[in-house]
This record gives structure tokens, sequence and C-alpha cells, in this order.
């Protein structure tokens, strides 16, 4: 669609992103700890730049001992987005006993 009005979207900047993206992720109440985002000592997330993406991950569900990790490839501005409201939206869904 956007061909067809004569404009493209802005280009895909992955270490903008990814600041943007660290950022959004402290807002949603995680902490940053080696390269990981956690709740309350549980890793939740965890994103880094790969080429012109970033991959990122979030848990399943909040585990101690080994989270399942589902990987995502963002490749854009309107993915990203995406990817951090389905995360506040896993984040709110966890109870603390999930934890």
């Amino acid at each position: 669609m956007s061909e067809e009005w004569g404009f493209a979207p802005p280009p895909f900047k992955p270490d903008e992103a990814l600041q943007r993206l660290r950022r959004d992720l402290r807002e949603a109440g995680l902490t940053e700890r080696g390269g990981q985002f956690e709740r309350r000592g549980v890793a939740i997330a965890k994103a880094v730049v790969v080429g012109g993406e970033i991959s990122a991950s979030v848990v399943k569900r909040p585990s101690r001992s080994s989270p399942q990790w589902q990987n995502r490839t963002l490749k854009s501005s309107a993915e990203l987005r995406d990817f951090v409201a389905q995360l506040k939206k896993q984040l709110s869904a966890w109870s603390d006993d999930d934890e």
C-alpha cells in the first residue's frame, strides 16, 4: 500500500530500535541484568541485534529453573510495537503464583 501512495516507511534501524525496546521493557517493570530482562529475579525476555534485525525472546511461562523461550525476529518498528504490546499483556496475565 505504501508504494501506491508514493512513500515508504522509514528504514528500520536495529540499534536505535533495541534502545527503544530496552526503555519500553524497563517502563513495563522489568530489570535488565546480563542481557536479560527480569521481574523479581525471574528471566522474562531478552533481545539482541543480529545483522539488520532484532532477535527477541520471551518466556512461555516464568520459571526460575529452566525457562522455555519463544523466539521472534523483529524487522520493523511495527513488529517491535507488537512485541512490546504482547509482552505487556503477558506480564499482566501472569500472577505471582506463576513465578
